[in-house]
C-alpha cells in the first residue's frame, strides 16, 4: 500500500485576500534564514530591512511579525528574492503556519496582534 502524504504548498494558508498585487510584494530574505516553507511567519530586521524567520527572542527586529512567505525559499548561504504577503486585507489559515519552535501563548498572542495591525487576519 503506497501513502500519500501533501507537503505545504505555495500560498496553501491563503483563505482569501483582496488583490495579490496589493497584499504582496517582492523582499529580500537575510542570508543565514536557512530553508524556509510556505507560511512562514517572517520579521523584519531593522538594519537593512531584509526579512527573515520570526525569532522572537530576537532584538534586531525580527522578533515583530512583518509578514508570511508565499513559497518555499532557501537563503541558507546567499540572500533571496521572494514573495511576502505584508498587508492586507488578506485572511490566513493559522493552522497551515509555519512558527517558531517553542513559541509561547504570549508570543503567539504578540504575532497575531502585530499581522493585524498589518490586515492580515488569522482564522
Amino acid at each position: 500500500m503506497t501513502v500519500l502524504s501533501e507537503t505545504q504548498h505555495s500560498g496553501g494558508f491563503l483563505v482569501w485576500e483582496v488583490l495579490r498585487d496589493f497584499t504582496r510584494e517582492t523582499v529580500i530574505l537575510a542570508a543565514g534564514s536557512g530553508k524556509l516553507l510556505p507560511g512562514t511567519v517572517l520579521g523584519k530586521v531593522t538594519t537593512g530591512g531584509k526579512y527573515t524567520a520570526l525569532a522572537p527572542g530576537a532584538t534586531n527586529g525580527s522578533q515583530n511579525a512583518a509578514g508570511v512567505l508565499w513559497a518555499a525559499a532557501d537563503a541558507s548561504d546567499a540572500d533571496r528574492a521572494a514573495v511576502v504577503i505584508v498587508r492586507g486585507p488578506a485572511i490566513l489559515n493559522r493552522s497551515e503556519l509555519t512558527l517558531p519552535d517553542g513559541i509561547t501563548e504570549a508570543q503567539l498572542t504578540s504575532l497575531t496582534t502585530a499581522l493585524t495591525a498589518l490586515g492580515i487576519v488569522l482564522r
